[in-house]
């Protein structure tokens, strides 16, 4: 089998008409692949400006090579009603904008030039998933993933399901690096999927399979009637979140003494379990800690290339720290599940909708995808689960009977899942997976399993796969006490969750901003629910997560300690974020306190925030007043104690009480209280402080944080690759920026905008001036088929010198 792709040059207009069925589009523009149909504003844009019925067209020569071969035209993705003409003649409507499909084109096909067509519907009044009623994301339009031509012999494998089974393994008590280590015996089971030529051949016993892992064979025999093989291994390495092993499957089909087809594919061996007490991954309990994402880009939305899809996994896994992401709420692209894959990142997945069931023909549509999505992903070991409910919809016990049946019938290796926004709802899936939106900011973060799971299913699973979000929108320049209260937020959730039985862990929306509907969002256009900003650059609640991974150092001191940003100039509750073993903080460089992850009140989490309650330094108060230690942490005492209450408080009863023995033992002034606040904690009109965090792990310093004055910014970059490859079609890096301090600190009110100038075979996407957002902007660029040397440079008002992003471009 041979494949080549298409994705290239293409002619588009946003208007179809019937005459370009057959003829080509006189003032077409060429377009590559990914596309979408209408670049859109960052925000404040029309929901109506990507709804259209548009036109694609693409020409392809006839190969003489393909003469006598089996010829296969795959979409991997069209947005989102795609009808598809072959010289003129309809022969495909894929009503699914979500997953792939296929047109056998053999005998469509001529020598010479022949024309594709794909009508496309973008609009929202189509009558398929998610469509119907409102939908609280955008969805865009356009083929947004690859297109290619698949070359096949007559006889030839058309599918191949792979079934790793590990022998009973057991890594409940090993190390991450013996988990790597560890071999066990499996099984490869494999269902085939055969051409109408190759199923002949095989009842007259004229076909061979052979089967390669890594290279190496397992199985030579005829294949009968069954269309399955089972190899036998004697030990293979576990793919797990700690060590994901992968190993390349490689299957041929022999015919007449010749190879005539082979498959390939990437697979994983692991044991996966959902069990009433939690989620178990190879015999070891694991705590699902996840975050939703969707596909959606600025400016672009759906249509990002290979490197960009695979860079949100990273993102997620080695900066987030997390190790799950729900696939909200369709399939994803294939690059970012294969780089699940890669990364051992855990996936629940699920088929389009948005809380709206249809009519019949819409039902129809709905099983199809559900068959579609688990064609096409099954092969993934990242894959723990399949959702087969429509996001947060009413119950219907026919509609998901039959999608439950259908997600069994194709892959009988994994449990079925659908989330509810509801408690005790009808229940055919193996697990309940459910939105909990419990938290408020005062109560608990989550309900308990029994007052949602219906009673007579209490012995399911149970999986909480969103919660936050909409409960508290956060933008990056709200202010400090707005950015940590979502922060305490989602460390509240994550808390109680890990803290309640029978819960397998949570999927936290969202992983970042996403441009939504006008019915939905801040009224301009967003959604302010992630946990990063719409560039992926981290908002505050981002540290949360990163301090459950000890894969990244995590330190920060989440206020920049400037009262005057406070009501009544009192900082109230400062947090350190932190995943040290333990960190020493330093106010104008005397010790306040050391402190370890045994002092955050969030008991269930790893590293949970630490509340900062020692604001006075005993030392200076020894030095600058003359006390005695015992005096001096007494009154340190009252005076943390009104750092975070208030210092208008200082007249409360328990402060008295503690100031009592000051007078009567020291003979102490009372008056003389607030005085000593504002010299020693901060006040409107004080001298402000400089705090230094220092974070110790196995006993070595490995990360400072300082917090002071601003007196200098400058902007930071964070390329997602300094090297472009054009290969089957253009390349895209993504430049996430942030405006720093001094000390590298973030300055959450830094709003100048960053003028971008492009250099080189590259171009922007979206406008050459981006407005910094609470400090924090991106943008991305683009190649333009030409390879060389390129690079971007950006320049803002107020910051101190230009930033220069070297980068380079190569042509396959």
């Amino acid at each position: 089998m041979s494949r080549v792709y298409l994705d290239r040059n293409w002619l588009f207009t946003e208007e179809f008409k019937e005459e370009y069925i057959a003829s080509a589009i006189p003032e077409g523009k060429i377009v590559n692949v990914p596309h979408t149909v209408k670049e859109t504003a960052f925000n404040y844009f029309d929901e109506h400006e990507y709804q259209m019925v548009s036109c694609y067209q693409k020409n392809i020569t006839y190969d003489k090579a393909w003469k006598g071969k089996n010829l296969y035209l795959v979409f991997e993705a069209v947005a989102h009603q795609a009808d598809v003409y072959i010289n003129g003649e309809h022969k495909k409507c894929h009503k699914n904008g979500y997953n792939a499909f296929s047109i056998d084109v053999t005998d469509l096909l001529c020598e010479g030039d022949n024309l594709i067509t794909v009508k496309c519907n973008s609009k929202e009044d189509i009558n398929q998933p998610p469509f119907g009623y409102v939908v609280d994301y955008m969805t865009y339009g356009g083929i947004y993933r690859d297109v290619y031509l698949e070359v096949k012999e007559p006889v030839h494998i058309i599918s191949c399901f792979y079934k790793p089974i590990p022998m009973a393994p057991s890594t409940a008590k090993k190390a991450r690096k013996e988990i790597a280590r560890m071999d066990v015996a499996a099984h490869l089971k494999t269902e085939y999927k055969l051409s109408e030529e190759a199923k002949d051949a095989v009842k007259n016993h004229a076909i061979i399979v052979k089967q390669y892992l890594n290279d190496k064979p397992i199985l030579e025999l005829p294949i009968d009637s069954s269309l399955e093989t089972t190899a036998p291994l004697s030990k293979v390495k576990l793919w797990d979140i700690e060590s994901p092993t992968l190993y390349n499957v490689k299957t041929e089909l022999v015919y007449d003494g010749k190879v005539v087809d082979s498959n390939e594919e990437t697979i994983g061996f692991r044991d996966i379990a959902f069990k009433p007490d939690g989620f178990y991954l190879n015999g070891r309990k694991v705590a699902i800690r996840g975050l939703n994402r969707h596909q959606s880009y600025p400016y672009v939305g759906y249509a990002m290339p290979e490197s960009i899809q695979r860079d949100d996994a990273r993102i997620l896994k080695n900066e987030l720290g997390v190790n799950t992401v729900r696939t909200s709420h369709y399939s994803q692209s294939k690059y970012f599940m294969n780089e699940c894959d890669k990364l051992g990142l855990l996936v629940v997945t699920e088929f389009p909708g948005w809380q709206h069931i249809g009519d019949k023909d819409w039902k129809h549509i709905a099983c199809k995808n559900v068959k579609e999505m688990i064609k096409e992903f099954r092969n993934h070991p990242s894959i723990i689960l399949w959702g087969v409910r429509i996001n947060e919809s009413e119950d219907d016990e026919e509609f998901y009977k039959k999608t439950n049946n259908i997600a069994h019938h194709y892959d009988p290796t994994r449990p079925t899942g659908g989330t509810k926004a509801g408690t005790k709802m009808q229940t055919f899936e193996d697990v309940y997976a459910y939105n909990d939106f419990l938290h408020n900011g005062t109560n608990e973060g989550c309900h308990k399993k029994k007052d949602v799971v219906p009673k007579e299913q209490l012995n399911m699973p149970y999986l909480v796969t969103e919660y936050n979000g909409h409960m508290y929108p956060t933008k990056n320049y709200d202010t400090e006490e707005h950015r940590r209260d979502h922060m305490l937020r989602h460390a509240k959730v994550m808390n109680d969750i890990f803290g309640t039985e029978g819960l397998s862990g949570g999927i936290g929306w969202c992983m970042f901003d996403y441009n939504t509907h006008k019915d939905f969002g801040s009224g301009d256009r967003i959604c302010y629910h992630g946990v990063c900003d719409m560039f992926r650059n981290p908002k505050l609640a981002a540290q949360v997560y990163a301090s459950e991974s000890d894969d990244v150092d995590v330190l920060e001191l989440a206020s920049t300690m400037d009262v005057g940003e406070h009501p009544e100039c009192n900082r109230g509750r400062t947090y350190i974020l932190s995943n040290m073993d333990y960190v020493k903080m330093y106010k104008n460089d005397k010790i306040l306190r050391e402190y370890t992850s045994k002092d955050s009140e969030y008991s269930n989490l790893k590293h949970g925030p630490i509340l900062m309650d020692t604001f006075v330094s005993l030392e200076d108060m020894i030095e600058g007043e003359g006390y005695s230690k015992d005096q001096a942490k007494a009154v340190g005492d009252m005076l943390n104690w009104a750092a975070l209450n208030g210092w208008g408080n200082l007249i409360q009863l328990k402060v008295i009480k503690m100031a009592a023995p000051l007078v009567f033992k020291y003979h102490m002034d009372p008056g003389d209280a607030v005085k000593l606040f504002q010299r020693y904690v901060g006040d409107w009109g004080g001298e402000s402080a400089q705090y230094k965090l220092e974070g110790y792990k196995n006993g070595k310093l490995v990360k400072t944080q300082t917090v002071g004055t601003v007196t200098d910014v400058h902007l930071e970059t964070k390329v997602s690759s300094d090297l472009l490859v054009e290969d089957i079609t253009y390349d895209v890096a993504a430049v996430r920026i942030r405006a720093l301090d001094q000390f590298d600190n973030l300055v959450p009110f830094f709003q100048e905008a960053v003028v971008a100038i492009t250099e080189g075979p590259i171009e922007l996407i979206g406008p050459e001036v981006i407005p910094l957002r609470g400090g924090m902007c991106g943008l991305y660029v683009k190649t333009k088929g030409e390879g060389g040397k390129a690079k971007i440079t950006l320049k803002a008002s107020n910051v101190t010198e230009p930033v220069t992003i070297p980068l380079e471009v190569v042509v396959k």
